[in-house]
């Protein structure tokens, strides 16, 4: 195992210069060797610690993510047991409009007759009778409820897809929190390293005189603040990991395939400069393809089909219903040898019509307001879906923007920590500067990272809406 030299219990540096070097001489030269060696020695404990990491972990993308997300969705899988009871449903609907066959069987005995005592085995007889009975007319009453199954199975699917494209969205979310935290903890990572150097050299020029006990304070608080903040992205991490773990049913920790942001270039340049009158349009792009798409809004639409039907099914409650019994036979055996039977069939027509008339005025009032409610209903699904759309939009170009300006930010911030770094080297620039400095590139880090990856979370969110099953139909559509 590689240890460092603050493992074997070394000092970071070689030992204080004797007292016989006159203390204004720096050994600049002398302890800038013994850092290069001490960078070059972690650098190669990162390597191997990254290769035997990946060697051992399991390496997943986001699209096999996705995948375990969907099979390990317990929602998912109620939906789909939802589905098949509404298939049933539908067709128990079905079997009503065929032929009803019923059958039944008696026996009997009486130990009475005309108040004198007879024997029950001499009054003893059993039967048996079959019939089979088919409604001819009920004012298509049935074909109405037959519809209404039909919708609510199809609603139940409709449902079933919303929920797909949520655990899709929940998937997208906890990935990218992963990759998010990741890039953040490394960060955190090269400013902890940088502290520990800077705290290294402050140490150095401490022994030799050339800072105060105030500067060196600085950097021994600087570089605590940077090993807690490292701390902190770790625990978040673990806690992304966790969530991501939680949702997919992994049990292993993962090693995530990284997003390659080189295919989202073209995406981000049109979004980032986009015009008002380009906004508008790739609006109506989308807004067309999310009404023939759009589970939200076929689940709005369905719900005013249903109610619908339910009215119509309330005004032909007022039709009559006729009832054809096409075969009816009946045996009977009559104790002790007597055997008697009959068949017959023939047509029997019942009719009803409410005569309470308030009660049948009440329930087609209630239906007619559930109708209405059901359009407002359908109207306010346009309108909250739209929003959704232009919210999206919006965040899509703002973060697209925002990821570009923070590449330069973070371009120009680096340069000026190594600027400042090497300056701190030479004893040309003080704690002060180069805690700053460490400031000013771990937050260009972060703004970077935050803003990269909600971008993605954007474009999830609109590939969601439109109901895409390919991010590549997005991009085209987002390019073109």
């Amino acid at each position: 195992m590689i240890r460092t030299r603050r493992e074997k219990n070394l000092p970071l540096m070689e030992p204080a210069v004797p007292s016989r070097t006159p203390r204004t001489c720096c050994p600049l030269s002398k302890y800038r060797f013994v850092l290069v060696r001490e960078v070059r020695g972690l650098l190669f404990l990162l390597i191997f610690i990254y290769v035997c990491f990946n060697l051992s972990a399991q390496t997943i993308n986001l699209e096999q993510a996705r995948e375990l997300g969907l099979a390990n969705s317990r929602s998912l899988k109620k939906y789909e047991m939802a589905i098949k009871s509404s298939v049933l449903d539908e067709k128990n609907q079905l079997y009503s409009m065929l032929p009803q066959v019923s059958a039944d069987y008696r026996a009997s005995s009486h130990y009475m007759r005309n108040w004198e005592l007879v024997s029950p085995a001499d009054t003893f007889t059993t039967g048996a009778s079959i019939s089979i009975t088919q409604i001819i007319f009920q004012g298509g009453k049935s074909f109405v409820q037959r519809a209404i199954s039909k919708i609510a199975t199809e609603s139940v699917r409709i449902d079933a897809q919303t929920e797909y494209y949520k655990v899709i969205d929940e998937i997208d979310s906890a990935y990218f929190a992963v990759l998010e935290a990741s890039a953040a903890m490394k960060a955190e990572e090269v400013t902890l390293k940088a502290a520990d150097l800077g705290l290294a050299i402050a140490q150095v020029r401490r022994e030799s005189g050339m800072i105060n006990q105030g500067d060196y304070l600085k950097a021994l608080a600087d570089k605590e603040s940077r090993e807690n903040s490292f701390n902190q992205a770790r625990r978040s991490l673990s806690l992304n990991m966790t969530r991501l773990k939680t949702l997919t049913g992994i049990k292993e920790t993962p090693e995530l395939e990284q997003v390659d942001f080189s295919s989202y270039e073209d995406a981000l340049s049109r979004l980032s400069g986009i015009s008002d009158e380009e906004a508008q349009e790739l609006f109506e792009s989308f807004w067309n393809i999310i009404l023939k798409n759009s589970p939200a809004l076929s689940k709005a639409a369905l719900n005013n089909q249903r109610a619908e039907k339910n009215h119509t099914l309330v005004i032909r409650e007022l039709a009559p219903t006729i009832r054809a019994t096409i075969f009816s036979a009946d045996v009977s055996f009559l104790a002790p040898d007597k055997i008697g039977s009959s068949n017959q069939g023939g047509v029997s027509i019942t009719g009803s019509i409410p005569i309470d008339y308030w009660v049948f005025a009440n329930r087609l009032e209630k239906s007619k307001l559930t109708l209405e409610s059901a359009s407002i209903d359908y109207e306010n699904s346009i309108s909250s879906i739209e929003q959704e759309l232009r919210n999206a939009l919006s965040s899509s170009f703002s973060q697209a923007g925002t990821v570009l300006s923070s590449r330069k930010s973070l371009e120009y911030t680096e340069k000026h920590f190594e600027f400042v770094m090497e300056r701190y080297r030479l004893s040309q620039s003080s704690v002060s500067d180069l805690t700053e400095a460490t400031s000013l590139f771990i937050n260009s880090q972060n703004n970077l990272n935050r803003a990269s990856y909600s971008f993605l979370q954007s474009l999830s969110r609109l590939r969601s809406l439109c109901a895409f099953e390919d991010e590549s139909e997005l991009i085209k559509i987002i390019t073109e």
